[in-house]
This record gives structure tokens, sequence and C-alpha cells, in this order.
């Protein structure tokens, strides 16, 4: 990407975006970079061979593979030794709770403004270990956030590990996380697990700025393929059993985490992702900014019939421009299907795998919320027709 953003420069890396639908179920998966299609053709017909033999082709294919994780450590600030790729952060996290020991009785922090994601692995963790459960939840349905008091009540000498969302995937809200992480810290021994899903596509991550234990985000998110990768700090690694078997090395965390999970021809096309990515990124938050704003505006300012989930600011620093809405009197179902069939936009309505956070903390029904997600190809023009055809089925 160049030094200055240019949406429309975008826009032509995105084979996807020449199509007449409108992109705005991102935060479901993002679109692929083109150059990311081709490398993963020409890995598949050139270098399509096993790792680790000394071969030309194998050698040519364990240099593409051992430079990807080279660039996807490096776009966090970690060491390649401190990440591993999987097939998804759900299957990531699943691996580090049979990896994780402690002893029965002691305590875990939960949030329920997640994604079972970073639910639902600690939670089966807790009853394999007899763990106990804290919930770590907000009384707000309307704009639900993980604050740091209401987290110093449920620490205890006895906590070990607490994890939560960097962004949540329905609300978009921004948390605190270096904030969080000191204050998990402040308990000796205790780990702090990051799901960054929501957060990844939309800013940088720097896992040693964040002072965090462990981090996980997936790249198909972030322009990339569908792999996910999880970083966890070098000197806690001695804490992890190894998943691997007996005869292979355990001193790295893919040694330990990775059960042969990071597939060859996507791992390779990493360096293509975290370059495009390498610059510009207040640029980008500045345009997510603006896109945020004009949906916001309307949303908020010309309907007293919607209400909007999270923070109603447009402000870069406070949350994505991920933003879910219920409208009074009509189904989130029906809000959708309407705006479907009067126009090329796609989005969606539900629960989005954060299943407490919708019917617990914000207190909905099945269909959950309208969710618009947008990322830094999306266009102002593009949000301006959707809050035109948003008028047209709201009345």
């Amino acid at each position: 990407m160049s030094d200055t953003f240019s949406v429309a420069a975008a826009r032509d890396r995105f084979p996807a975006l020449k199509q007449s639908q409108i992109f705005c179920d991102n935060a479901g998966g993002s679109q692929v970079l083109g150059d990311v299609i081709t490398s993963i053709q020409r890995y598949l017909s050139q270098t399509n061979v096993q790792l680790g033999a000394s071969y030309d082709t194998s050698r040519q294919s364990s240099n593409l593979y051992q430079k990807g994780y080279a660039a996807a450590a490096r776009y966090v600030n970690a060491s390649p030794d401190e990440v591993v790729i999987g097939s998804s952060t759900t299957q990531l996290f699943r691996n580090l709770s049979f990896a994780l020991e402690f002893q029965p009785g002691d305590e875990i922090i939960l949030s329920k403004l997640d994604h079972e994601t970073n639910i639902n692995p600690w939670i089966s963790m807790a009853k394999r270990q007899n763990l106990v459960i804290k919930w770590w939840t907000s009384t707000n349905p309307q704009n639900p956030i993980l604050d740091t008091q209401t987290l110093d009540s449920l620490l205890s000498a006895r906590t070990k590990f607490v994890a939560c969302t960097h962004t949540s995937n329905v609300l978009g809200t921004i948390h605190a996380i270096k904030a969080i992480a000191q204050k998990v810290h402040s308990v000796p021994g205790a780990f702090f697990c990051v799901d960054g899903v929501a957060y990844a596509p939309h800013r940088p991550i720097d896992v040693k700025e964040l002072e965090v234990d462990f981090y996980a985000f997936s790249w198909y998110k972030v322009y990339g393929p569908h792999i996910s990768m999880l970083y966890a700090r070098h000197d806690i690694q001695p804490n992890l059993l190894s998943l691997g078997h007996f005869f292979n090395p355990s001193e790295t965390l893919a040694d330990k985490l990775g059960v042969a999970g990071s597939n060859y021809e996507l791992t390779q096309a990493i360096p293509i992702i975290t370059d495009y990515l390498a610059q510009s990124w207040p640029d980008i938050a500045a345009h997510e900014g603006k896109l945020s704003a004009i949906l916001l505006s309307y949303l908020t300012a010309d309907r007293d019939d919607v209400t909007v989930f999270g923070d109603l600011s447009p402000d870069p620093a406070k949350r994505v421009p991920t933003i879910s809405f219920t409208v009074k009197n009509r189904s989130p179902k029906q809000v959708v299907e309407e705006v479907e069939e009067k126009s090329a936009f796609g989005f969606r309505y539900g629960h989005f795998y954060s299943k407490r956070l919708v019917s617990e903390v914000m207190g909905l029904g099945e269909e959950g919320v309208i969710r618009v997600s947008l990322v830094h190809y999306n266009t102002e023009d593009e949000v301006r027709l959707l809050v035109d055809t948003l008028r047209q089925v709201l009345g």
C-alpha cells in the first residue's frame, strides 16, 4: 500500500470488488487480495511438496513457508517462535485450552461480551480441570463495555486466566486492552488471552505494547485466506504442554500447538498481506471513521425508531465500523431481506456467535441484530447509498 491511502487504489487490489455485490458483511470474512490468490495458485502449481527435504523444490517450499511465519510474527511485533498458524481462531484457542494446566479450585474469568470462540474452550478446560469460572459482563444493554473496575472486583489471588475480546464483532467498541492487561498482571502468575479477530482488519497490532500473554486473530478477515494465528509470549511457553508427537521438537509455539495445521500454500501468502498493510494505518482509521459517521448519523440523528448498540461515536479511537442496530416493530430478518430485494448490498442479521452477549447482556431474541460491517475498501458513496436504501425500506 502506498504512503498515502487511496480507497480507489485499495479497491483495485481486490478482484471480488469488481462485481456488482457491495460487501458489507466483512466482519464475517473480508475479500482477498488478488496477489494472495495468485501466490496460492503459483505455490500449488510449482512448489506443492512436503517441507524439509533436501531436493530443490522442497527447499523452495520450506523457504516460502518460513517467510510466511516470519512475516506473520513481525506483523504483531513477535518472534517466529512465538506464533502458530492454524485453521481458525476457534481451533487455536481449543488447542491452547488443552496445553494449559492449572490446579483444581483455581479461577478463570471469562467475558460475556465475547464471541463463543473465546468462551467455550475455556469452559471445557474448566470442566476438565475443576476450575472456578467467574463471569465478566456489563449491565448496560445498549452499550456494553468491559471495564477494569468490574474486572478488579472479580480478580483474586487464585485468578490464573482471563479472556476477553479486543473489539466485539457485534458492537464494534474497542476495549482498553493494555489497561486490562496491566490489571490482570497485578495478580502474580495470571495469564491474559485476547481475541483480536474483530479488531485486526482495522488497526495494527503490537502484542508487546499491549502486554498480552496470548492474542489471536484470523487472516481470512484481514484480506487473506482462511487461516488464523495465535501469539503466546515466549517466557510463558514452558507452561504449555506440547500437543505434538513425542518424537517431534517442542521448542516453539508451532511445535507445541500447530498439530500440522499450518496450511503450506496459505501460510506462504502472508507476506503479501503484511506488505499491503505495512503503511497508511492512520489514514485507514480516518477513512473508516468517515464511513461510520455517515451510517451512525442516519441511524442516531434521523430516526427515533432505531437502537444502535455500542459506542455511538464514529471516533476511530473508540470503535471500528462494525455497526449493529435494531428497528422498532421490524424484525432484523425482515429489514435485511427487504434491503437485499432493493439493492446489491450484502450484510446480515443474527448473533454472530456472540450468543451470550446478544441474548443475556443485550436482551435480544433469536434474530439478534442487523449488522453492517465495513472495512477500508468500502467507499463513502456505498454507505450513502446504503442509507438511501434503508430510508426506502424503513420509511
